[in-house]
């Protein structure tokens, strides 16, 4: 994103411009570490299925200073040990979740299942590397996490810490390339991953014996989705979830906790269709990507948060996508 300050390179304009600025980066650095130091905000955390925690994220921007807290994130705890369901967008997420299980199991922490490849999934993993889990993830998330970070370091890094690297992004152990099951004592948990939807190293965790779906991003609720796979290998992936049985709790990426799977699942379901549709209609019509991007999708508008900070990527990304159907 650009932003244009008023005065920038032009005499004493330009100076208090820089000063501004200066003190916002400082005042945001300070911010953070406060949080790092101690979570102030209430750590929300709901039994939403026996032995299965979830910890709600915000609906908040990427630019808000509590992005490293808006994904889903929890755990399940089993007779032998605990399997955490991706770890939040920080060390300091990661730790209050750490400290949430403590509070309520003293068996030992197993697994960390980290759901794809964003930051918010996964940037708290390294508050559990003292206690030696296995990391487990898709078979292409040891190449989304292991490539070139620069980005997202710089844009995000400071919720790793102070001075944050590669070193700090933990990889998996173990890879999922269609299903794998986890035994906890008592409790078993089936591992699925799917051909490219949300991203290219999506991953779901069924807890078999309480019907406990966690979808990760496959799944948004309230919140936009956001696409970065291929929104048509994601919508072929609802339709393969649609077909899961058995299920009577479904945990979202982001948003509330549902019953039911196929009205879980209906508002992105229908919102990706429209945006597919429409674009499919403005290609035929010879309309090109920016007047697609004013015009698709606007049905959709009031019945999501965040719609101004995604919608428009999303249709850009669909008309890339469909334009060479």
């Amino acid at each position: 994103m650009t932003h244009r300050y008023p005065g920038n390179g032009h005499g004493s304009r330009g100076v208090y411009a820089a000063l501004v600025l200066a003190a916002l980066a400082a005042s945001a650095a300070l911010t953070y570490s406060l949080r790092a130091a101690a979570y102030a905000p209430p750590f929300n955390l709901q039994e939403v299925a026996p032995g299965n925690f979830v910890h709600l994220g915000k609906h908040v921007t990427f630019e808000d200073p509590d992005t490293d807290d808006i994904a889903n994130i929890g755990f399940i705890v089993g007779e032998k040990c605990v399997a955490v369901v991706d770890t939040g967008g920080s060390v300091a997420v990661g730790r209050a979740l750490r400290d949430a299980i403590r509070e309520r199991t003293s068996a030992p922490i197993c697994y960390v299942i980290n759901t794809h490849s964003h930051f918010d999934h996964y940037f708290g993993n390294i508050a559990f590397r003292d206690d030696k889990p296995e990391f487990i993830g898709h078979q292409k998330l040891p190449e989304a996490l292991g490539g070139d970070n620069a980005y997202v370091l710089e844009h995000f890094g400071k919720y790793l810490g102070e001075h944050p690297s590669n070193a700090d992004i933990i990889l998996p152990d173990r890879t999922v390339d269609s299903m794998l099951e986890l035994d906890l004592g008592g409790k078993t948990l089936r591992l699925t991953a799917y051909p490219t939807a949300h991203t290219h190293s999506d991953l779901s965790v069924l807890d078999v014996d309480t019907g406990t779906f966690w979808l990760g991003d496959l799944l948004f609720r309230e919140r936009l989705p956001s696409f970065d796979g291929s929104v048509l290998g994601w919508l072929k992936v609802i339709g393969t979830l649609e077909q899961e049985q058995g299920v009577r709790t479904v945990i979202p990426g982001h948003g509330p906790v549902g019953e039911e799977l196929k009205a879980a699942l209906a508002d992105e379901k229908r919102y990706m269709e429209t945006v597919v549709a429409e674009v499919r209609a403005q290609i035929a019509d010879g309309k090109d990507i920016d007047e697609a991007v004013e015009t698709v999708g606007l049905s959709e508008r009031g019945r999501w948060q965040l719609w101004d900070q995604q919608h428009k990527r999303n249709v850009s990304r669909a008309y890339t996508e469909l334009e060479w159907e």
